[in-house]
């Protein structure tokens, strides 16, 4: 595994794979990996020649006030744990790599990125959506893994891929739950002990509307009411929306096309999100061809 920490030393490794039609992998994270990542890992290895992870805490998702100084961070065990999942390449640019002197170029979302958490971090996508543009042109992969807990991030990648003509595959894979429930999220580390336990009431909830789903039910506002009952335990709930997969609008009434019932809201000081999906087909990943 080679750790590459500019673009230009990036592009040089990849040239020869490239040149050979070797295919190529891209795993964008932040870093601080848990199973989630590994598991993205795990799906680029299987499908493609060479895997590329990058680890980059990107400052221009994060407002003023949220947490980019006290971001969980610990590069030598990502380094170990990308080693093990069988990354070939880890990419660890650093922030003037990224975003250089002078650099005055955003990839502006659109009505994806409104709703939901685009509503309570404004900027936010905007920042998703250039960090992970600017990624694609650095690597040019022929796939990019992103997780399903990241939902709207997902939708918010693949039309920005298809928008400008990016030659790449997006594949999300399901999110991947510790045995209690709970969403893995490099977030769930400044949770202590008392709020993990409560942090369980999101998963819960989430997990009775889609088993009354799987039962037949139908009516959104009932299978809502399932999945916000339990959250009393949170300290604040930004939203809980069911909302259609395609144009991440709110559904009434009943759901006829594929769905998701989406959460986010604070256990103590920590923001945390997850989501389940109704009715969208799929196995375990959901590919989009751009």
């Amino acid at each position: 595994m080679r750790v590459i920490e500019t673009v230009a030393e990036l592009r040089a490794a990849l040239q020869p794979s490239r040149r050979a039609g070797r295919s190529i992998g891209l795993v964008p994270t932040m870093g601080y990996l848990h199973d989630g990542h590994l598991a993205l890992v795990t799906e680029s290895v299987a499908a493609c020649d060479v895997t590329v992870v990058s680890i980059f805490v990107n400052p221009t998702q994060f407002a003023e006030n949220e947490d980019l100084s006290s971001y969980p961070r610990d590069p030598d065990r990502d380094l170990a744990l990308c080693r093990e999942a069988g990354a070939d390449i880890v990419f660890l640019p650093g922030v003037d790599d990224i975003y250089p002197a002078g650099f005055q170029t955003y990839v502006e979302p659109g009505a994806l990125a409104e709703p939901l958490c685009g509503a309570f971090r404004p900027g936010h996508f905007r920042g998703v959506a250039t960090v992970v543009a600017k990624l694609f042109n650095m690597v040019q992969p022929d796939t990019a893994f992103f997780g399903q807990k990241d939902f709207q991030q997902v939708a918010v990648v693949r039309q920005m891929a298809r928008d400008l003509d990016m030659r790449l595959a997006v594949v999300s894979v399901d999110t991947v739950r510790e045995d209690d429930g709970i969403a893995m999220s490099s977030r769930n580390a400044y949770l202590d002990a008392t709020e993990r336990r409560r942090a369980r009431c999101i998963s819960r909830g989430l997990f009775a509307a889609r088993r009354a789903f799987e039962a037949g039910e139908r009516d959104a506002a009932r299978l809502l009411a399932l999945a916000r009952e339990p959250l009393s335990e949170m300290d604040s709930v930004q939203y809980v929306e069911l909302v259609d997969a395609a144009t991440l609008q709110p559904v009434t009434g009943a759901v006829e096309r594929p769905a998701a019932i989406c959460v986010a809201g604070h256990i103590g000081n920590t923001r945390l999100i997850d989501n389940i999906g109704l009715d969208i087909e799929g196995s375990r990943t959901v590919r989009d061809a751009a």
